[in-house]
């Protein structure tokens, strides 16, 4: 379990590895994980993403078999999930993502205000990481 937890911050550090400056990057913590006694070969992880004013993700991947539900506890968050429009969630609003899709918007809504969101993940037990920042054009 603790290599697992390893293995989580390790993805959640690099979701946040771009060249844009620190201060416009999202946090991430995970802040629970466990197996579902219930559903053999899945667990639940729980992530905590704080977004200061103007931060933003890069576009993205979860694991292949990752369904993710995310809440929005505080400020704004806009997000566009595949070919979906973008949309704006605020305080108390969710939305999901299916297993494979890809998350091209995840950002601060405002300039001003900090915002954050609680994503759950239901995931295979061994898919790690959970998030993989796409390729910036022209690397390999």
């Amino acid at each position: 379990m603790r290599a697992a937890s390893v293995m989580l911050v390790a993805a959640a550090i690099a979701l946040r590895v771009s060249s844009a400056p620190a201060q416009d990057r999202e946090q991430v913590s995970v802040v629970f994980q466990h197996p579902l006694p219930n559903v053999e070969g899945k667990r639940i992880v729980a992530v905590k993403v704080d977004y200061p004013p103007g931060g933003k993700s890069l576009a993205h991947h979860h694991a292949g078999s990752a369904f993710i539900y995310a809440y929005v506890l505080s400020g704004a968050i806009r997000s566009q999930v595949g070919d979906d429009p973008t949309k704006v969630y605020r305080a108390g609003e969710g939305f999901y993502e299916m297993p494979g899709s890809h998350h091209r918007i995840s950002e601060n809504a405002s300039d001003k205000d900090p915002a954050s969101l609680l994503a759950f993940f239901i995931v295979n037990s061994k898919d790690d990481p959970l998030t993989t920042p796409d390729k910036a054009p022209g690397s390999q």
